[in-house]
């Protein structure tokens, strides 16, 4: 593929990611993981390898992308974080564990279960639309900690920040009003994205086949490119959620995941 033709849909997918990761929370990797997969396959790489790269890349590039939307939320009120010192805690954790077993497991095992997970999330926010605005949300820090620990383990088994599962936990288990869930979760995601991408890039040194400019299974090169575009677009997806109400945030979230993660089984 022409390396013009490849950056600007790098580019593009930034735009996109950053502008959902500020207004649904989420880590972007639904958007990214697909695109950096198809890209590294159509080059002639080996599945497997092209999955684990899209995942670790994907999953370095949420950590800037989410402080950048976290800040943005945390100056409106909507990040609570008693809630994100002990999810984030353990996520690092469970990033580590699940980012380690992800890269002893088959291309194919990771997509199928990085499409079944979103698909049936987004089926549960279907089915528990919530629109609560002066909600207390409640939970224990035992509790942060288990979900903290889940969360970690399917960002790095997925290649995704976690928020695709973290929004839906706060706002249907915990009542969390879906803009105070969607803020809180982005700062949580900085921390299960640090732990996932820690293991991918000590799992992939001196794994052959790796782009030139890599560390472990982050492609350096791919990175900058979608960061630069997904840190400013992400505050201005976060501009975008306080135009929408709790129940349009909810259900443009379920539409999307169900989009993403049936692109996602097809390819597979």
């Amino acid at each position: 593929m022409d390396p013009l033709l490849q950056y600007s849909i790098l580019f593009l997918t930034g735009i996109l990611t950053g502008t959902a990761s500020g207004l649904f929370g989420v880590g972007g990797g639904f958007l990214m993981t697909p695109v950096q997969f198809w890209l590294y396959t159509a080059g002639g790489m080996d599945s497997t390898l092209a999955t684990r790269l899209a995942f670790a890349t994907s999953l370095a590039v949420m950590i800037p992308t989410m402080i950048s939307g976290s800040l943005a939320h945390h100056r409106r009120g909507a990040v609570n974080w008693n809630a994100v010192v002990p999810i984030g805690s353990a996520a690092i954790l469970g990033g580590l564990a699940g980012g380690t077993l992800a890269t002893n497991l088959p291309g194919i095992v990771l997509r199928t279960f990085f499409a079944l997970l979103i698909i049936l999330t987004a089926v549960r926010m279907i089915w528990h639309l919530h629109n609560c605005t002066v909600c207390e949300p409640h939970g224990s820090t035992g509790i942060y900690l288990i979900i903290g620990f889940f969360i970690g383990i399917v960002s790095g088994l997925g290649g995704i920040g976690g928020g695709v599962l973290l929004v839906p936990v706060l706002v249907i288990l915990l009542g969390y009003p879906m803009h105070s869930a969607v803020g809180t979760s982005s700062a949580c995601l900085i921390f299960s994205s640090t732990g996932a991408v820690a293991a991918y890039v000590t799992s992939g040194f001196s794994v052959p086949g790796l782009p030139l400019y890599s560390i472990g299974y982050v492609d350096l090169v791919s990175f900058a490119i979608l960061a630069v575009t997904t840190i400013p677009f992400a505050r201005f997806g976060v501009r975008c959620a306080y135009g929408c109400s709790g129940r349009k945030l909810q259900v443009l979230f379920a539409g999307v995941l169900i989009l993403i993660g049936g692109l996602m089984l097809v390819s597979g």
